[in-house]
Protein backbone atom coordinates (compact mmCIF):
# COMPACT_ATOMS: atom_id res chain seq x y z
CA UNK A 1 0.00 0.00 0.00
CA UNK A 2 0.99 3.21 -1.04
CA UNK A 3 1.68 6.60 1.51
CA UNK A 4 -1.01 9.17 2.25
CA UNK A 5 -1.55 13.21 1.83
CA UNK A 6 -0.11 15.36 4.18
CA UNK A 7 -1.03 14.54 8.29
CA UNK A 8 -2.43 16.16 10.20
CA UNK A 9 -0.33 15.65 13.31
CA UNK A 10 3.26 17.01 14.17
CA UNK A 11 6.06 14.88 13.41
CA UNK A 12 7.65 12.82 16.49
CA UNK A 13 10.59 13.61 17.52
CA UNK A 14 13.65 11.39 16.79
CA UNK A 15 15.24 9.49 19.69
CA UNK A 16 18.01 11.12 22.16
CA UNK A 17 19.59 7.64 21.26
CA UNK A 18 19.87 7.84 17.78
CA UNK A 19 23.23 8.86 15.86
CA UNK A 20 23.09 13.01 15.62
CA UNK A 21 25.07 12.80 12.24
CA UNK A 22 21.59 13.57 9.87
CA UNK A 23 23.20 17.34 8.43
CA UNK A 24 26.46 15.37 7.32
CA UNK A 25 24.24 12.57 5.26
CA UNK A 26 23.31 15.55 3.49
CA UNK A 27 24.61 17.40 0.66
CA UNK A 28 23.15 19.32 -2.47
CA UNK A 29 24.55 18.03 -5.40
CA UNK A 30 23.04 18.85 -9.10
CA UNK A 31 21.01 15.54 -10.42
CA UNK A 32 23.06 14.88 -13.63
CA UNK A 33 26.27 16.95 -12.11
CA UNK A 34 29.73 15.08 -11.57
CA UNK A 35 29.80 12.49 -9.02
CA UNK A 36 32.55 10.98 -7.54
CA UNK A 37 30.84 7.76 -7.07
CA UNK A 38 27.86 6.21 -8.15
CA UNK A 39 24.32 7.83 -8.50
CA UNK A 40 21.76 6.02 -7.31
CA UNK A 41 17.94 7.55 -7.85
CA UNK A 42 15.34 6.08 -5.77
CA UNK A 43 11.62 6.65 -6.90
CA UNK A 44 8.27 6.21 -5.12
CA UNK A 45 5.87 4.38 -7.65
CA UNK A 46 3.42 7.02 -9.48
CA UNK A 47 -0.50 7.75 -8.49
CA UNK A 48 -1.99 3.82 -7.66
CA UNK A 49 -5.65 3.28 -7.15
CA UNK A 50 -6.18 4.43 -4.00
CA UNK A 51 -9.76 3.34 -2.27
CA UNK A 52 -10.54 0.77 -5.07
CA UNK A 53 -10.37 -2.97 -4.79
CA UNK A 54 -7.30 -3.36 -5.95
CA UNK A 55 -4.96 -0.49 -4.98
CA UNK A 56 -1.87 -2.71 -7.17
CA UNK A 57 -2.81 -0.94 -10.77
CA UNK A 58 -1.83 3.06 -11.91
CA UNK A 59 -4.49 5.63 -12.58
CA UNK A 60 -4.64 7.41 -15.71
CA UNK A 61 -3.00 10.17 -13.93
CA UNK A 62 -0.14 8.16 -12.58
CA UNK A 63 0.55 6.81 -16.00
CA UNK A 64 1.21 10.48 -16.90
CA UNK A 65 3.05 11.46 -13.84
CA UNK A 66 5.21 8.35 -15.01
CA UNK A 67 5.98 9.41 -18.30
CA UNK A 68 6.74 13.03 -16.97
CA UNK A 69 9.08 11.44 -14.81
CA UNK A 70 10.79 9.50 -17.41
CA UNK A 71 11.16 13.15 -19.57
CA UNK A 72 12.69 14.45 -17.10
CA UNK A 73 15.38 12.26 -16.73
CA UNK A 74 15.77 12.21 -20.81
CA UNK A 75 16.26 15.85 -20.82
CA UNK A 76 19.02 15.67 -18.20
CA UNK A 77 20.92 13.37 -20.24
CA UNK A 78 20.59 10.44 -17.66
CA UNK A 79 21.40 6.70 -18.92
CA UNK A 80 21.00 4.21 -16.33
CA UNK A 81 23.50 1.29 -15.86
CA UNK A 82 20.82 -0.70 -13.58
CA UNK A 83 17.02 -0.35 -13.23
CA UNK A 84 15.67 -2.39 -10.28
CA UNK A 85 11.95 -2.64 -8.89
CA UNK A 86 9.65 -4.15 -6.87
CA UNK A 87 7.11 -7.15 -8.24
CA UNK A 88 3.92 -4.91 -7.23
CA UNK A 89 2.62 -3.52 -10.59
CA UNK A 90 2.58 -0.03 -10.12
CA UNK A 91 6.05 0.10 -9.47
CA UNK A 92 7.23 -2.34 -12.48
CA UNK A 93 4.30 -0.01 -14.51
CA UNK A 94 6.01 2.89 -13.39
CA UNK A 95 9.44 1.73 -14.39
CA UNK A 96 8.54 0.84 -17.85
CA UNK A 97 6.51 4.03 -18.63
CA UNK A 98 9.38 6.13 -17.19
CA UNK A 99 12.03 4.35 -19.29
CA UNK A 100 9.81 4.24 -22.24
CA UNK A 101 9.68 7.96 -22.27
CA UNK A 102 13.05 8.14 -22.08
CA UNK A 103 13.31 6.08 -25.34
CA UNK A 104 15.72 3.48 -22.87
CA UNK A 105 13.17 0.20 -23.84
CA UNK A 106 16.67 -1.83 -24.50
CA UNK A 107 16.60 -1.61 -20.95
CA UNK A 108 15.16 -4.34 -18.91
CA UNK A 109 14.99 -3.60 -15.01
CA UNK A 110 15.96 -6.10 -12.25
CA UNK A 111 12.79 -7.35 -9.85
CA UNK A 112 13.55 -8.04 -6.90
CA UNK A 113 10.75 -8.21 -4.21
CA UNK A 114 12.47 -6.67 -1.31
CA UNK A 115 11.67 -3.86 -2.64
CA UNK A 116 8.09 -3.73 -2.46
CA UNK A 117 5.79 -1.98 0.22
CA UNK A 118 5.19 -3.36 3.80
CA UNK A 119 1.77 -5.04 3.86
CA UNK A 120 -0.53 -2.58 5.43
CA UNK A 121 -3.73 -4.37 5.42
CA UNK A 122 -2.15 -7.38 7.26
CA UNK A 123 -0.80 -4.65 9.96
CA UNK A 124 -3.91 -3.01 10.29
CA UNK A 125 -6.31 -6.39 10.27
CA UNK A 126 -3.65 -7.54 13.09
CA UNK A 127 -4.17 -4.67 15.07
CA UNK A 128 -8.06 -4.06 14.74
CA UNK A 129 -9.13 -7.32 13.74
CA UNK A 130 -12.12 -7.44 10.40
CA UNK A 131 -11.42 -4.64 8.81
CA UNK A 132 -12.29 -3.67 5.09
CA UNK A 133 -9.86 -0.88 4.28
CA UNK A 134 -11.41 0.21 0.72
CA UNK A 135 -14.33 0.52 2.29
CA UNK A 136 -12.96 2.58 4.52
CA UNK A 137 -10.49 4.59 2.41
CA UNK A 138 -14.25 5.69 0.30
CA UNK A 139 -16.20 6.26 3.02
CA UNK A 140 -14.14 8.14 5.94
CA UNK A 141 -10.73 9.13 4.63
CA UNK A 142 -9.52 11.06 7.94
CA UNK A 143 -11.02 8.12 9.86
CA UNK A 144 -8.98 5.42 7.73
CA UNK A 145 -5.28 7.03 8.38
CA UNK A 146 -6.01 7.59 12.20
CA UNK A 147 -6.65 3.75 12.72
CA UNK A 148 -3.84 3.27 10.36
CA UNK A 149 -1.11 5.62 12.15
CA UNK A 150 -2.20 3.75 15.29
CA UNK A 151 -1.50 0.71 13.99
CA UNK A 152 1.76 1.89 12.12
CA UNK A 153 3.09 3.03 15.84
CA UNK A 154 2.42 -0.25 17.50
CA UNK A 155 4.41 -2.18 14.28
CA UNK A 156 7.35 0.30 14.37
CA UNK A 157 7.53 -0.46 17.81
CA UNK A 158 7.81 -4.59 17.76
CA UNK A 159 4.54 -5.21 18.16
CA UNK A 160 2.06 -7.04 15.98
CA UNK A 161 3.52 -10.23 15.55
CA UNK A 162 0.89 -11.72 13.88
CA UNK A 163 1.39 -9.12 10.84
CA UNK A 164 2.74 -10.87 7.62
CA UNK A 165 6.33 -9.32 8.63
CA UNK A 166 7.97 -7.57 11.17
CA UNK A 167 9.37 -4.23 11.65
CA UNK A 168 13.05 -5.47 11.26
CA UNK A 169 12.04 -8.04 9.00
CA UNK A 170 10.60 -5.16 6.57
CA UNK A 171 13.67 -3.34 7.22
CA UNK A 172 16.00 -5.89 6.54
CA UNK A 173 14.47 -7.12 3.39
CA UNK A 174 14.71 -3.17 1.98
CA UNK A 175 18.12 -2.42 2.88
CA UNK A 176 19.22 -5.78 1.37
CA UNK A 177 17.68 -5.08 -1.82
CA UNK A 178 19.30 -1.95 -2.30
CA UNK A 179 22.64 -3.24 -1.41
CA UNK A 180 21.91 -5.51 -4.25
CA UNK A 181 20.79 -2.48 -6.57
CA UNK A 182 24.17 -0.80 -6.04
CA UNK A 183 26.39 -3.97 -5.96
CA UNK A 184 29.49 -4.42 -7.92
CA UNK A 185 28.95 -0.50 -9.12
CA UNK A 186 31.36 2.40 -9.90
CA UNK A 187 31.40 6.38 -10.25
CA UNK A 188 30.30 5.87 -13.70
CA UNK A 189 27.23 4.54 -12.65
CA UNK A 190 23.59 5.70 -12.45
CA UNK A 191 20.96 3.13 -10.48
CA UNK A 192 17.41 3.97 -11.08
CA UNK A 193 15.68 1.98 -8.13
CA UNK A 194 11.62 2.16 -8.32
CA UNK A 195 9.29 1.15 -4.73
CA UNK A 196 6.90 2.58 -2.50
CA UNK A 197 6.90 5.02 -0.10
CA UNK A 198 7.42 2.81 3.11
CA UNK A 199 9.96 1.02 1.77
CA UNK A 200 12.16 4.20 0.44
CA UNK A 201 11.33 6.32 3.88
CA UNK A 202 12.28 2.84 5.85
CA UNK A 203 15.88 3.09 4.04
CA UNK A 204 16.37 6.62 4.04
CA UNK A 205 15.72 6.63 8.31
CA UNK A 206 17.60 3.73 8.94
CA UNK A 207 20.70 5.97 6.75
CA UNK A 208 19.99 8.99 9.29
CA UNK A 209 19.90 6.91 12.31
CA UNK A 210 16.12 7.96 12.73
CA UNK A 211 13.15 7.00 15.32
CA UNK A 212 10.95 4.18 13.62
CA UNK A 213 8.24 6.35 13.86
CA UNK A 214 9.97 8.99 11.48
CA UNK A 215 10.35 6.67 8.71
CA UNK A 216 6.19 6.30 9.10
CA UNK A 217 6.39 10.64 9.04
CA UNK A 218 8.39 10.79 6.14
CA UNK A 219 6.21 7.79 4.77
CA UNK A 220 3.46 10.01 5.37
CA UNK A 221 4.56 13.24 3.38
CA UNK A 222 6.21 10.89 -0.01
CA UNK A 223 4.96 11.65 -3.21
CA UNK A 224 4.05 9.78 -6.16
CA UNK A 225 6.94 9.98 -8.65
CA UNK A 226 8.78 11.92 -5.81
CA UNK A 227 12.68 10.81 -5.78
CA UNK A 228 15.71 10.74 -3.45
CA UNK A 229 19.41 11.03 -4.43
CA UNK A 230 21.92 9.09 -2.92
CA UNK A 231 25.76 8.85 -3.76
CA UNK A 232 26.95 5.30 -3.25
CA UNK A 233 31.01 4.70 -2.21
CA UNK A 234 33.30 2.39 -0.11
CA UNK A 235 31.91 4.26 3.04
CA UNK A 236 28.44 3.09 2.04
CA UNK A 237 25.53 5.37 0.81
CA UNK A 238 24.89 9.20 1.39
CA UNK A 239 22.22 11.25 0.97
CA UNK A 240 21.84 13.91 -1.65
CA UNK A 241 17.85 14.97 -1.71
CA UNK A 242 14.98 13.72 -0.74
CA UNK A 243 10.82 13.63 -2.23
CA UNK A 244 12.19 15.41 -4.91
CA UNK A 245 9.36 16.38 -8.01
CA UNK A 246 10.71 19.09 -10.70
CA UNK A 247 8.93 17.09 -13.40
CA UNK A 248 5.50 18.08 -11.41
CA UNK A 249 6.74 21.39 -9.82
CA UNK A 250 5.44 23.71 -12.40
CA UNK A 251 2.20 25.96 -12.92
CA UNK A 252 0.47 23.35 -15.64
CA UNK A 253 1.51 20.36 -13.39
CA UNK A 254 1.53 21.41 -10.03
CA UNK A 255 -2.18 20.08 -9.58
CA UNK A 256 -1.11 16.98 -10.39
CA UNK A 257 0.98 16.39 -7.32
CA UNK A 258 -0.71 13.15 -5.09
CA UNK A 259 0.58 11.34 -2.66
CA UNK A 260 -1.57 7.82 -2.43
Amino acid sequence: MGSVAANDTAAPEISPAAPTRTLARIFEFPIGGLFSMAHLIIARHAQASFGQANYDQLSPLGEQQSTWLGEYFRDRGLRFSRVMTGTLVRQRETARLALQAMQADDIVPIENAGLNEYYAESIVRAHLGDFEPAKLQREDYREYWRMFRQAMSVWTEGGLPQAQETWQQFGDRVNGALAEAVADTSREDTILVVSSGGAISRAIADLLGAAPLQAIELNLQFRNTGFCELIVGRAGMRLVSFNNLPHLDTAERRASITAA
